[in-house]
């Protein structure tokens, strides 16, 4: 299958760089997430892979071509960037209908992706009557119309209700299962950690991160340990003897820092400490994110003293 390689891409603004010398490679058969704080150079990453924005310096290709001489784009890159770029007096079938002529695409092919994206009982609605959430899923329509093997997704799940996202989530699943190579662009951690597999992370138009997603979190949050027993001072001073860092809560459970759950239940259990609950406190994509990006956010609220 295709792989997207970006190669010493750079680009410029005037002064500003917005891109600095990026070189990563999105495999396919895996969801990689696409993350960074605003500013990071992230859209205008995927405008040049899309070929909307000639590079300064560097190269970013699609199974080792330019997007500007693919033959068939949209049977090989499918992309959503902007979920309003459909023409609000449009049908939502006639705008796939459009894109499937331009691009020599059986006209079947468009009740399939509107079958698979959940618009079928409105496709003949005009998109202005849609909401955020159905333009969202005409854009990801269009973008599996030519049944591609890449396919990049800017924050896809922007207006999705629960019910939405977990479709989305479950899409994305599939379609890395399929082999294809998929590229995801988000700010929400959360949600991206329910699909990606592998991570890129820019700051500042650099390149901060290249790495599968749970390497990325165990590097940059300690593990710890909840537990909770019936003897406090027992379990205290056991800690406390083999130089755990520990933390009593209020409502009883401990937290030791840098541990792991067997360590800690092999202690207690040479001990006689009993133990009422014992589980490993798994760090989060967003608390990974976090450490990493602190210092390369371009925009960030400074707190304000609340008035009395």
């Amino acid at each position: 299958m295709t792989s997207i390689e970006v190669q010493a891409l750079s680009k410029e603004y005037g002064r500003r760089r917005a891109v600095d010398d990026l070189t990563f490679t999105v495999r396919p058969g895996r969801v990689t997430g696409f993350l960074g704080p605003n500013g990071a150079g992230k859209s205008t990453t995927l405008r040049l892979v899309l070929g909307l924005d000639r590079p300064t310096s560097g190269t970013a290709t699609v199974g080792g071509r330019a997007y500007a001489t693919l033959e068939d784009p949209l049977r090989t890159v499918g992309a959503l960037l902007d979920a309003g770029a459909a023409h609000g007096s449009r049908t939502g079938r006639d705008h796939l209908r459009v894109l499937a002529a331009s691009n020599r695409i059986p006209e079947s092919r468009v009740d399939e992706v509107l079958a698979r994206t959940g618009l079928t009982s409105v496709a003949r609605h005009r998109v202005r009557t849609y909401s955020l959430g159905m333009r969202q899923r005409l854009g990801i329509a269009a973008a599996l119309l030519g049944d591609p093997e890449v396919v990049l997704l800017d924050e896809p799940s922007n207006g999705l209700d629960p019910e939405g996202i977990i479709w989305i989530r479950e899409l994305l699943r599939r379609l890395a299962g399929e082999g294809r190579t998929v590229l995801v662009s988000s700010h929400l951690m959360g949600e991206t950690a329910t699909f990606a597999d592998h991570l890129v992370v820019l700051g500042r138009g650099r390149l901060l991160a290249d790495t599968p997603m749970r390497d990325f979190i165990s590097a940059r949050v300690e593990p710890r340990v909840r537990v909770r027993t019936s003897d406090a001072e027992a379990l205290e001073v056991l800690l406390a003897r083999h130089g755990l860092d520990a933390v009593r809560h209020e409502d009883g459970h401990w937290t030791v820092r840098h541990a792991r759950v067997d360590a800690v239940g092999r202690l207690a259990s040479q001990a006689g400490v009993p133990i009422l609950e014992l589980a490993a406190e798994e760090g989060t994509l967003e608390q990974a994110y976090l450490d990493l990006t602190s210092q390369a956010t371009e925009f960030t609220a400074q707190p304000q003293e609340v008035s009395r």
